[in-house]
């Protein structure tokens, strides 16, 4: 199916959440409605009030400016522009953009008349986000604990956090989160890979099937999950990784405040040791 063709399938009226034929419109390919428009102010505003703060920073370095959430001291209030006012009024700033593209992803979804999959799926992307930025430092008691905004100061909080705890790799939704993405990362490559492998034969060879892929993976490891079933446990995958690399960080500090080898103590406890 071509693109143009495919812009009169799902160039229809109605499927909008918000707006009606009001915001029901295109700007050139591209579906707009009324959470594009809500996406596009919040994107904007979020990306001024960067560069705003870069502004007022030391350095114009790419990798050195930082947007830093308030001190500890403000807990759960609202902090000066300058002392963490300016993080908080941008992390309201990318919520309300991320949820915005979610919903306007639904409305696509709505006219194309399908799943809602895609929307899905960003949700958890969200998710994790603003468990970040919202859920934990709530819970902690200060928005202090969710992380700065800058490429440096990003990494050191992350290094920081995991010092905190000891070896944040001990913690064990952290190990099933990496284990989902590694996995993600595993399943993807086969597949793709044999895609590039049966699409571009060799000179002289006829492109190949999708029996010739499943037979593949039946003579290779055993089971071929099939065409469908590959993408589908990719977004299994791909989703579990997102969600428990969510569960991971939430769980330490308002839930585990000790050094995460020190959890792995009940295995040690087992009567079958004794």
């Amino acid at each position: 199916m071509t693109m143009l063709t495919f812009e009169k399938k799902y160039r229809v009226r109605g499927g909008t959440l918000l707006g009606g034929d009001l915001f029901d419109f295109w700007i050139g390919p591209f579906y707009v409605g009324f959470f594009g428009v809500t996406t596009i102010f919040f994107a904007t505003l979020g990306t001024l009030l960067i560069l705003y703060g870069a502004s007022q920073g030391p350095t114009w370095n790419i990798w050195q400016i930082n947007i830093a959430p308030p001190d500890l001291k403000y807990g759960l209030g609202l902090a000066p522009l300058m002392e963490g006012g300016l993080w908080q009024f941008i992390t309201i700033c990318a919520i309300g953009a991320f949820v915005s593209w979610m919903l306007r992803e639904i409305e696509i979804s709505r006219k194309l008349g399908m799943g809602l999959h895609v929307p899905f799926a960003f949700g958890v992307a969200i998710f994790a986000y603003v468990t970040l930025v919202v859920f934990r430092p709530f819970l902690l008691g200060a928005w202090g604990h969710g992380f700065p905004y800058g490429i440096l100061s990003h990494l050191d909080w992350v290094s920081n956090v995991g010092y905190q705890y000891l070896h944040f790799h001990y913690n064990p939704a952290h190990m099933i989160a990496v284990s989902f993405f590694f996995t993600t990362t595993l399943a993807l490559s086969m597949h793709g890979s044999l895609i590039l492998a049966v699409t571009n034969p060799a000179k002289g060879e006829p492109v190949k099937t999708g029996e010739h892929e499943n037979t593949f993976f039946r003579d290779d490891v055993g089971y071929s999950i099939g065409a469908l079933g590959i993408h589908r446990l990719g977004l299994f995958l791909a989703l579990s990784a997102g969600f428990w690399s969510a569960v991971c960080i939430i769980i330490s500090g308002p839930f585990w405040t000790k050094g995460w080898p020190e959890w792995w103590n009940w295995w040690l406890e087992l009567p079958v040791w004794t």
